[in-house]
């Protein structure tokens, strides 16, 4: 595979849309291959409408937006499965199917994504607990492991085709600071493996603890650290 070094997101002249109403408009911003970046904002100010329109939950009304190679304007229905291929999405519920195991919650993301080698199958699923510091946990249960570690299940799910960029939903929303640090640094460890991550967080703790580039939606506009100024305490407003 030819290896580009185009960006990994896109954005040019973009509004994010739910049903009628314009929640963020004229966005410009690109993230790199390999880039860690935050997304901050209020609640209600745009962040998931903005993680939902790049995995293509919600439809791109107005701009052009490109996201791991795919431009996502009038996307087809049948391609958006080989975008989301290309991403892990991490969200703050952790939707497991509790009646399956964790190895069978994967498994099924893995059929779905068309992995058919039962082998190999097993292979990755080792290899992506062990990233997220899960060794034997495979057997269990959901509703038998913690918070912490239903989280890590669902980011090693999000792991298993590489994914060129991982989209993480208050990741740590639902977790207690120590936890949420433990995650946080999985999230590190998989950016400096080469994957690039959005991660959008009311948790201003982390950001000061491990600074990186910062999104902030704003009045229905996107600011960018990278270009506006804006104080970390203004982040809470």
């Amino acid at each position: 595979m030819a290896f580009s070094d185009l960006p990994v997101i896109s954005v040019k002249g973009a509004s994010v849309f739910q049903e009628h109403n314009t929640i963020l408009s004229e966005l410009d911003f690109e993230i790199a291959k390999g880039e860690f970046v935050y997304l901050v904002g209020r609640t209600g100010g745009g962040k998931s409408s903005l993680l939902k329109t790049l995995y293509c939950d919600l439809p791109l009304q107005l701009g052009e937006v490109k996201v791991a190679g795919f431009s996502i304007n009038h996307i087809k229905r049948s391609k958006v499965p080989f975008l989301r291929r290309k991403l892990g999405i991490v969200f703050q519920d952790f939707q497991l199917f509790d009646d399956r195991t964790v190895a069978d919650n994967i498994f099924f993301v893995m059929r779905a994504t068309g992995w058919k080698d039962r082998a190999k199958m097993k292979n990755r699923l080792a290899e992506v607990l062990m990233t997220v510091g899960l060794g034997s946990v495979d057997g269990k249960y959901p509703h038998q492991l913690s918070g912490g570690e239903q989280q890590r299940v669902v980011i090693a799910r999000a792991l298993i085709n590489e994914p060129e960029l991982l989209i993480a939903d208050e990741p740590t929303g639902n977790l207690d600071p120590q936890v949420s640090e433990g995650i946080f640094k999985i999230f590190e460890k998989i950016n400096n493996s080469g994957t690039a991550v959005l991660m959008a967080t009311h948790d201003y703790q982390i950001i000061e603890k491990f600074p990186a580039r910062v999104l902030k939606c704003a009045d229905g506009k996107l600011l960018d650290s990278s270009k506006d100024e804006f104080e970390l305490q203004d982040l809470h407003h």
